[in-house]
Order: C-alpha cells, then sequence, then structure tokens
C-alpha cells in the first residue's frame, strides 16, 4: 500500500513538473463584446451570447475597430456598427508567465520534500519501535523519569538523535497511557 501510494505521488510530481507548451502568449489584446441582440433588437439564439476575442495584435491595434468589427460585419449594419464598438471593452495584456511557471516549480518542490520527509517518518517509525520494545520499561513516576539512570548516561554519551527521540516518543506514550488508565479506569485527572 506505501509503495502505492509512493508511486502515485511521484507520477503526479512528474507530470507537473515536466515542462508543457503554454497554448497563451504572455502578450495579447482581449475584447469583451455585449451580445450582438443588445445592438440590433434582434432576439435569434446566435445573437444573445457576449463576444470575446483573444489576438495577438500589438497594443496601438487593441480596439473593437481592429479585433472585433472584422468579425461581426456581415452581422450589423453601418449605424449598428457604431453603437457596438463603444460597448466593448478592449485591454491589452501583459503577462510574465515564466515568474507563474517558477513559482508553481517550487511550491511542488517544496511539496515534494515534504511528501519524502513524510515518507521518511513512516519508515523510521517502526524501525524505531522495534529497537524500543526491547528495552521498554514503564515508568509511572515522573520523578524516576527526571533521575540520572544508565539509560540516560548512555544517551548524552553517545548523543544519538534518534535515542532522544524515541525516548520522548515512549515518555509521551507512557504519559498518554497513564492518563487513560486515570481517566477511564478511575474516573480522576491527572494534577
Amino acid at each position: 500500500m506505501v509503495k502505492m501510494k509512493c508511486i502515485l505521488v511521484s507520477l503526479v510530481v512528474f507530470l507537473s513538473v515536466s515542462v508543457v507548451q503554454a497554448q497563451f502568449d504572455d502578450k495579447r489584446c482581449k475584447c469583451i463584446c455585449p451580445s450582438l441582440s443588445s445592438v440590433t433588437n434582434k432576439t435569434e439564439k446566435t445573437h444573445t451570447e457576449r463576444l470575446m476575442q483573444t489576438t495577438n495584435d500589438p497594443p496601438n491595434k487593441c480596439n473593437c475597430e481592429v479585433v472585433m468589427l472584422p468579425r461581426v460585419a456581415d452581422k450589423l449594419n453601418v449605424s449598428e456598427m457604431r453603437e457596438f464598438c463603444p460597448r466593448c471593452e478592449c485591454k491589452y495584456e501583459n503577462r510574465k508567465t515564466t515568474i507563474i511557471r517558477y513559482v508553481v516549480i517550487i511550491v511542488i518542490w517544496i511539496i515534494s520534500i515534504l511528501v519524502v520527509y513524510m515518507l521518511f517518518l513512516i519508515l523510521l517509525d517502526p524501525l524505531l519501535n522495534k529497537r524500543v520494545k526491547g528495552n521498554y520499561q514503564e515508568h509511572t513516576n515522573e520523578e524516576e523519569d527526571a533521575q540520572p539512570g544508565p539509560m540516560s548516561h548512555n544517551m548524552s554519551a553517545r548523543g544519538n538523535v534518534l535515542n532522544r527521540v524515541s525516548n520522548q516518543q515512549d515518555k509521551w506514550k507512557r504519559q498518554v497511557k497513564e492518563q487513560r488508565r486515570n481517566i477511564y479506569d478511575r474516573h480522576t485527572m491527572l494534577n
């Protein structure tokens, strides 16, 4: 099950990082106009939708006359054309898709690193629990934990991070077990 999840995560990361050519340019002219029925007073079904056109025209040619009129000239007469263009909104857009691409790649890498770290912790947990179960001693008094003993001296001498993590984890598990026993069996709370 864990291997299947790892394969799935790596496949998603691979597909998302792979470079795909965009269909949009960094610079474009986008015109949004009202429906033809608002200008012609016709209620045909084909003329009731708003019109939108995106082209690669330069900024000085980003207007209704250049972008939209050639598209709708056969459907409008001259007076309707004069009324149609003032209702259109044409904008020249200049986007930075390379910056967007790099930000997305960085976010994907951060998520990938966190997933790898999570998998590392999942694989490390059975090793810690297997090693710790052999040396397991249940302590019911916290004062005994504070006194230096052979296990704490051994741990500080080696300075092994895994031992410290597993000991803290065991201490937390013992506290939780003690608290559960007090609450559910004795119906009292810890001080």
